[in-house]
């Protein structure tokens, strides 16, 4: 089995997700190979092998600069061919979900999204997807190859093994109608803090707070803890945060060490994305808040008054 890992970077550094799937497909076994695509990147290749690539194709070209889908797809699906790969993996991501999807449709392959595992069974690989909300776990196969898969953000830990991989430059032939879209202007969000992909404690906000003004307690809150701060989709939909914070089944999935939900409710929606916390904490004014069915400590109280104090105390802590 041959398996193929797109490892997307920012800013210098491999997206945390992108390790994460690099990770679990090296417990295959067979060849597991990443692809590196962009300018001035080469430099990034050899830390692929950190995390269980025993080999990692290069494109580094000033004309992938901008991250854009079809010049990436250009160069994984000739990968694909010259290589044979049965299997290419990605993590969770705008960019991730574009490429996938665009490389799927010029392979003819299937395409397995939002997967939150895959295991072999028989000698065969097989996906798991949540369904139904995530109330219930389905198998997922592919009828042909290669295999195309596209796991949720944060489903997997990535996990240093020591390796060391061979790094192979890619050829760059971008067709000439993958060069029809430029990007004018990227725009990054400002944040301070861990994001809440990496962080080990998030504070979340939800519509209780009554203000995107009020989303100062939970801000400082996070601060006190070292943490990152997160946001529910209504909040996000609302305007009162920026949507690289919401958390749930139409943001990001989170795996903190701790949780505190702030004034939110607990929905389906958001706690598919933060049910695998490792301690949630939920505060809320409604003692029959959907959360306090499944947080670990639960407060039931203006959170206005129980926020403050809370920093406070853990500040008096630290110091």
């Amino acid at each position: 089995m041959a398996t193929l890992v797109f490892l997307e970077h920012h800013a210098g550094e491999f997206a945390t997700n992108s390790l994460g799937v690099l990770s679990k497909a090296a417990t295959f076994g067979g060849d597991v190979h990443g692809v590196v695509i962009g300018s001035g990147v080469r430099a990034l290749a050899p830390r692929a092998g950190t995390f269980g690539a025993t080999s990692v194709h290069v494109a580094d070209d000033a004309s992938l600069e901008a991250p854009l889908p079809q010049p990436r797809v250009d160069v994984i699906a000739k990968l694909v061919e010259e290589h044979g790969y049965d299997t290419v993996l990605f993590g969770q991501s705008v960019l991730a979900a574009d490429v996938a999807a665009a490389l799927a449709a010029r392979l003819e392959a299937g395409l397995n999204w939002d997967l939150i595992d895959i295991v072999q069974q028989d000698g065969t690989l097989v996906g798991k997807r949540p369904a139904l909300q995530d109330t219930v776990y389905v198998d997922v196969g592919w009828k042909s190859k290669p295999r195309i898969a596209l796991f949720r953000s944060g489903t997997f830990d990535p996990k240093e093994t020591g390796g060391e991989a061979q790094v192979e430059d890619a050829s760059v032939d971008v067709q000439e109608f993958s060069k029809a879209a430029t990007m004018i202007e990227q725009a990054h969000a400002g944040s301070e803090g861990p994001s809440i992909e990496d962080a080990q404690v998030i504070v979340a906000g939800g519509r209780g707070l009554g203000g995107p003004e009020n989303f100062k307690l939970v801000e400082e809150l996070a601060q006190a803890l070292g943490g990152a701060v997160g946001a529910t989709r209504a909040v996000v939909d609302a305007g009162w945060y920026p949507y690289a914070t919401q958390v749930g089944q139409t943001g990001k999935t989170v795996s903190p060490k701790l949780y505190v939900a702030v004034g939110i409710s607990g929905a389906i929606q958001h706690k598919v994305g933060m049910q695998s916390s490792g301690t949630i904490v939920a505060i809320n004014k409604d003692g029959n808040a959907p959360i306090f069915e499944f947080c670990d400590l639960g407060v039931v109280g203006d959170l206005h008054e129980i926020v403050p104090k809370l920093t406070e105390l853990v500040k008096q802590r630290k110091s």
